[in-house]
């Protein structure tokens, strides 16, 4: 393990000295910053090759993630030298929700596509301990360890904040700590679709937790979300309203005032989709049900939610839905059409996880 390089190195060259065969960088780099830019620099002073793995792959925009892979991809490589670009390998990596044995098997497989005209190369993995969401850094005791420092403490996240937030000056002082690729991309991202998209959903949710900043303990919610499967297809709703909007969603929602969560589930699946079935032949095909209490699942505030599995008996019709509420459309999906990049929050992760798929 090699600790505390404090150091920048600006402008490295190809030499005989490299310790490391790969250094391997994991982050989502939204956006790419100076922060970043010191550990690829570090990186490609000790390694011949870099490897970068972009994390939130197939993410759908939002605010937490607003910017694609191939996005990314440009800022990182824009803020280099070409010489030095052509030793950082940009691979995404996809969001594994509740899985991470699939995860890791993804970065498993990107590093070893990547170092395979080097089968005894030595790799080494390089990052900080920034916070909870750095834990991947104890993942791989098959790879040696490289630290560096947090360069002047630097996180995406409240960069983001700032870029969708109101305050001008704010936005322009924090784009000081941007490499200048990653500056010209935001300053042009700005004045597109996306952004005003994306706003818009970020100055709902900061009107959400608003509306609850005064509450004596940070707000809880609960929820309930019915995962129907009928002959391989799947009952999705497409949201409506400003938070997740144009995602694909499990039907679901709030808990009321004296409901239980299968009652509440199977209240907001008639309500959404308008789905016409005996409610003895939906309680037959309950097939399993679990808690998902991931602290930062949903964005607007502390969500937990019971979803319900049911599997209803094999049909050469599926049932009519009808979108209803704040559903914008219900509708039947093949099993092989869902998109983890189209879907909302964690539901592709819950799907996943309930289906075993």
């Amino acid at each position: 393990h090699y600790q505390g390089y404090q150091q920048i190195f600006i402008g490295s060259v190809m030499n005989d000295a490299f310790e490391f065969d790969y250094l391997v960088f994991i982050g989502r780099f939204q956006p790419f910053h100076q922060g970043h830019y010191h550990v690829v620099e570090t990186a490609l002073h000790y390694a011949k090759q870099v490897i970068i793995l972009i994390g939130s792959a197939n993410s759908p925009r939002t605010p937490k993630n607003p910017f694609t892979v191939s996005e990314r991809t440009a800022m990182i490589l824009g803020s280099f030298e070409p010489d030095d670009a052509a030793r950082i390998h940009c691979v995404g990596i996809p969001d594994a929700t509740y899985n991470d044995n699939k995860w890791l098997i993804g970065v498993q497989k990107a590093i070893a596509n990547a170092t395979a005209n080097t089968p005894d190369a030595t790799v080494a993995i390089i990052g900080h301990d920034k916070d909870e969401s750095s834990y991947y850094l104890g993942l791989f005791p098959q790879y040696g360890s490289f630290m560096v420092d947090n360069y002047q403490g630097l996180s995406a996240t409240p960069l983001r904040a700032t870029y969708f937030g109101d305050d001008a000056k704010a936005r322009n002082d924090a784009s000081a700590v941007l490499t200048d690729t990653s500056r010209a991309f935001l300053d042009a991202f700005i004045h597109t679709t996306h952004y005003a998209n994306l706003k818009r959903e970020f100055d709902h949710i900061q009107s959400y937790q608003a509306a609850w900043r005064d509450a004596p303990y940070p707000p809880s919610f609960i929820t309930a979300d019915a995962i129907v499967v009928q002959s391989g297809h799947i009952l999705l709703i497409e949201r409506g309203g400003e938070y997740g909007r144009g995602l694909y969603a499990l039907p679901g929602g709030f808990v009321d005032q004296g409901e239980d969560f299968y009652h509440a589930c199977v209240r907001e699946l008639i309500e959404e989709t308008s789905i016409d079935i005996d409610p003895t032949i939906l309680k037959n095909s309950l097939i399993t049900s679990q808690l998902f209490d991931a602290p930062k699942r949903s964005a607007r505030a502390r969500t937990v939610t019971m979803a319900y599995y049911f599997e209803l008996p094999n049909s050469a019709e599926l049932p009519q839905v009808r979108a209803a509420d704040d559903a914008s459309h219900a509708f039947w999906l093949p099993l092989s059409q869902l998109d983890a990049s189209q879907m909302f929050e964690d539901h592709y992760g819950m799907i996943c996880r309930l289906l075993r798929i």
